[in-house]
């Protein structure tokens, strides 16, 4: 390096940036001397175990009267964008004390942008820090001062203090500055009343200042006020709000030479420092998921202090230039570059170590082309004890599913027993198991063919699992009644075809006993990262069902079964929703429940020959003393940032809503408001059964909206929305587009993949087809016996003898009667008709079908 040059280095996205001030070559005859501010990227590779640079830049100011020196260095947040960058502030000097400050942006093009500027007849000095805007925040005559590209104007805070610890955002609260100011002691109070040590002690306090809102923090949430004397660094690692309360975890590091930790206020570990004088402290997260400190002293040491158990030194260096934490070598986690301070005329980097201080462990003095050294050595070790106890832990894990697998085996042959008992008890002949349902091949080529006595009752319920049913549940959601079956995962039958019924189980003469309702289908994956909702899809606009060929109880009952499409895999819960108004006019109502499926069989013309079943489920009971005690109410509580929630609540929520999805797109900022508004103004909390789904605790309409973000990158997202009704819709996409960003596209998704659309459509089209050509064969079958005859078709002209009917005056009479009834008949034959209850059921089967290819074209379309 020249004389005179200056250098930081800071770590961004796995990349180290060089920042270097130097002079550019004086040119005879110019006037004017140019400065140069150069960056250099460099990245690790990993083949060669060294940094290379990738890319560089230069950004040239004038300096013919300056003296121009780099401040500080870091990565803040652009508040037009939300992306962060580099941010660099650099120093200008004039020989009339004049100081000007320059504030630049790095893009990744490597151009570098001037964010604001501003002049002080002072220079910095103390408690000098970078935050989001970007800003500029320092310390100077215990005041504190700040300027942002916002801003546009240096502005002064109304506080006084000696120290600033830690700047950064806290939730609710924005940019907060923590800092350590003189005590102020009560009116009453004299100082010198107190005692040297109660001076020492109590002199000082610990406090908080929020730069948005002005607000001032209580020390006493941080840390008790004792320790305010003593701190010279802090970071905060955790902070959220419980219960309006503001919960903080952070680590401090004291002129005592100890790192403390703090949770909610109070002292929860400390660990002693092997060098004096720590000047700051930031953490790290490695890939075995361990948190470390790495604390800076004065001295230019560095240690790192782990945190499992309890505090303890994991390590330290000396002579260290600098320390950076980022992923150097892309394996998904932290590591340190540790920058150790090389000999005059050195290159840039050309001593550093990378560690994790566990499988990671790059030295830039280790030869690893010509020796092995003894760190690869051990390291490589290291990988292959870690690989020797994966495969032992997977072993063991097979053990276990082993031995559950034997357990259910034996829980199943206890329970098989059982039943046989029972049977034969009650002097009923037991029925085992086929072979197809055990998972057994038979041996010989036998056939079971079942008893005949039995009766079809019997024969078709040995057909359905008797522990199809994991739950039976009910809810009571504003004006509606929802009513819940959990079908285990050995349910096989086809959930397309799988609907509930409502029957009241009492004798009512003037209505009729089966209750309307509406069926979904709701699929909850095992890890409950998702919920996956089935029901009705909106009809589309250009055709409707118009034809009243049935009642209404069985078009309500048959439309929402064409819609239902849900795969196999996991668990599913059935659910029927209807109106509870007309339920509370009977004061108690006990309904009986009722499942209703069809098993199918493909023909060989690709039809389906569907044999329905109905499985009883249980009874639920209903009354008003319930519903006004709230023992069918839902429940959504706030609990330490979770919403609270059962797994009912939940369905019975999601199967009241509606399902709306929004594409959202911007192309030049990121999405991150989004977030902010779920979380901040439409007082959103997550589920606690499932957390990719929050809850929205806003007073109003809106209270009871279930929102689902899910971000595909930073620029675009999908966000879904379960409200009661398009009102709730449309206010909460009103509330959102007051944060979007500018310029934003917002599209609505419909339901179904392309892929998946196109197939049913194939299939929809072919039912088509077939439908119509079975009718018509039926209707030519069954016509034949519906035609109506004026007379005897056994009679006709070709059965009596012509000749002889011609030879006599009545023989030509009859043979005018018999030539005007096959005349007759010839024109029946030829218009045939058939009655209307047949051409009402071939009607209604072959709209039903266009009805359903026409659905599928709208959700393509």
């Amino acid at each position: 390096m020249l004389p005179g040059e200056q250098e930081q280095f800071l770590s961004y996205n796995g990349e180290v940036l060089i920042f270097q001030l130097s002079k550019a070559k004086h040119v005879e005859g110019a006037a004017d001397k140019t400065t140069n501010l150069c960056v250099r990227r460099m990245a690790f590779n990993r083949d060669t175990k060294l940094f290379v640079q990738k890319s560089s830049g230069v950004f040239s100011m004038r300096a013919s009267h300056f003296k121009t020196e780099i401040i500080c260095c870091s990565c803040t947040t652009d508040s037009r964008t939300g992306i962060i960058l580099p941010c660099i502030l650099v120093k200008k000097k004039k020989q009339n004390n004049v100081v000007k400050y320059l504030l630049l942006l790095l893009h990744s093009s490597n151009q570098f942008e001037q964010s604001f500027h501003f002049k002080l007849d002072y220079e910095l000095k103390e408690d000098i820090r970078l935050f989001a805007g970007p800003s500029v925040l320092w310390r100077h005559a215990n005041k504190l001062f700040y300027i942002s590209c916002d801003t546009g104007m240096v502005l002064s805070a109304p506080v006084e203090l000696s120290s600033v610890v830690w700047t950064g955002e806290i939730e609710d609260e924005g940019t907060v500055v923590l800092g350590i100011r003189r005590a102020c002691l009560p009116e009453n109070e004299d100082e010198d009343e107190f005692s040297t040590s109660d001076r020492a002690i109590w002199g000082s306090e610990f406090f908080g200042y929020a730069i948005e809102t002005q607000k001032m923090l209580t020390g006493t949430c941080f840390m008790p006020r004792a320790y305010s004397r003593v701190v010279s660094s802090v970071y905060v690692c955790k902070n959220e709000i419980v219960k309006k309360q503001l919960r903080i975890s952070l680590v401090a590091v004291t002129h005592k030479n100890q790192l403390i930790w703090f949770q909610d206020g109070l002292p929860k570990g400390v660990c002693e420092l092997p060098y004096e004088n720590p000047c700051s402290v930031k953490p790290a997260v490695t890939s075995s998921n361990d948190l470390l400190f790495m604390v800076s002293f004065a001295s230019g040491n560095i240690c790192v202090v782990q945190r499992r158990d309890s505090l303890q030194v994991a390590s330290k260096w000396q002579k260290v230039k600098s320390v950076l934490v980022d992923d150097f070598i892309g394996s998904g986690s932290d590591q340190l570059l540790l920058i150790f301070k090389d000999e005059p005329n050195t290159d840039v980097l050309s001593t550093f170590k990378i560690t994790d201080l566990g499988e990671v462990n790059y030295a830039s003095d280790i030869n690893y082309k010509h020796d092995v050294p003894a760190a690869e050595g051990l390291q490589e070790n290291g990988l292959l004890t870690l690989q020797a106890l994966k495969i032992r832990l997977q072993a063991g894990c097979t053990s276990v599913r082993e031995l559950q697998q034997h357990l259910r085996l034996k829980k199943k042959v206890i329970v098989e027993s059982c039943r046989a008992l029972i049977d034969l008890v009650e002097e009923r002949t037991h029925i085992l198991p086929s072979a197809t349902e055990e998972g057994l091949v038979s041996l010989w080529d036998d056939v079971e063919n079942p008893p005949h006595s039995l009766s079809k009752e019997t024969s078709l319920a040995s057909k359905v699992p008797e522990h199809f049913k994991e739950k039976l549940w009910q809810r009571v959601v504003g004006d509606s009644l929802v009513v819940g079956v959990k079908l285990t995962e050995s349910f096989y039958l086809s959930l397309s075809d799988v609907s509930l019924s409502l029957v009241m189980d009492r004798d009512f003469s003037s209505i009729s006993p089966t209750i309307e309702c509406q069926n979904k289908i709701i699929k909850l994956n095992k890890a409950f990262s998702a919920l996956a909702v089935s029901s009705c899809e909106i009809e589309p606009p250009p055709k409707k069902l118009k034809l009243d060929l049935r009642s209404k109880n069985d078009l309500k009952k048959e439309f929402p079964k064409r819609c239902l499409r849900v795969q196999m895999d996991g668990a599913k819960t059935v659910i029927a929703v209807t109106s509870l108004a007309p339920l509370l006019a009977f004061h108690r109502v006990c309904c009986v429940v009722l499942l209703h499926a069809k098993k199918q069989k493909h023909q060989k013309d690709s039809l389906q020959e569907s044999k329905k079943i109905t499985v009883h489920c249980g009874r639920i009971f209903l009354s008003l003393e319930d519903i006004s005690d709230g023992k069918y109410s839902v429940k959504m509580l706030k609990d330490n940032s979770y919403c609270t929630g059962s797994m009912e609540d939940i369905l019975a929520v999601l199967a009241v809503s509606v399902r709306f999805s929004f594409q959202i797109v911007s192309s030049d900022y990121t999405l991150t408001p989004v977030n902010s508004w779920l979380l901040g103004e439409m007082e959103c909390t997550p589920f606690k059964e499932c957390h990719d789904n929050i809850f929205c605790h806003k007073a109003g309409n809106m209270y009871g909206t279930v929102f689902n973000w899910t971000l595909k990158n930073p620029f675009e997202g999908v966000l879904t929305l379960f409200c009661r009704n398009l009102t709730v819709l449309f206010q909460c996409l009103h509330s959102l587009t007051r944060v979007l960003p500018p310029n934003c596209d917002v599209k609505l998704l419909r339901r179904g993949s392309k892929g998946v659309l196109t197939e049913k459509l194939a299939l929809a089209l072919e039912k088509e087809m077939l439908t119509s050509r079975s009718s018509f064969f039926s209707k030519e079958s069954k016509a034949e016996n519906s035609l109506t005859w004026g007379n005897d078709p056994a009679k006709k002209i070709s059965d009596a003898p012509v000749a002889a009917l011609l030879d006599s005056e009545e023989g030509v009479q009859q043979f005018r009667k018999l030539l005007r009834n096959e005349r007759e008949e010839c024109a029946l034959s030829m218009n045939r008709t058939m009655n209307g209850a047949l051409y009402q059921e071939i009607a209604l089967k072959i709209t039903e079908a266009q009805l359903n290819t026409d659905m599928i074209v709208w959700r393509l379309s």
